[in-house]
């Protein structure tokens, strides 16, 4: 997700390249462009980079107990076979 501070970087360089007989202008813009920004990205259904990294974690862990529980399936269906 886009952090608040590069939606304030990016709206201050809008109003930056704003000639000076626009700055009020520019800066009511800038504060506009921010809440409408942010509104709209708080609408996104996205996660925080840390809770991808943890459930990436997660689905590793759980693909390691998954195969080695095949492996043990697999052993146990040999065995059964020789039976």
């Amino acid at each position: 997700m886009i952090s608040a501070k590069k939606i304030e970087e990016l709206a201050k360089q809008v109003t930056d390249s704003m000639p000076d007989g626009l700055k009020d202008f520019a800066n009511d813009m800038e504060d506009r462009t921010k809440m409408v920004l942010q509104r709209k990205l708080s609408q996104l259904d996205v996660v925080t980079r840390e809770e991808f990294d943890v459930q990436t974690q997660v689905l590793i862990k759980t693909r390691a107990k998954l195969t080695d529980l095949e492996a043990k399936v697999t052993a146990l269906e040999i065995k059964l076979a020789e039976k």
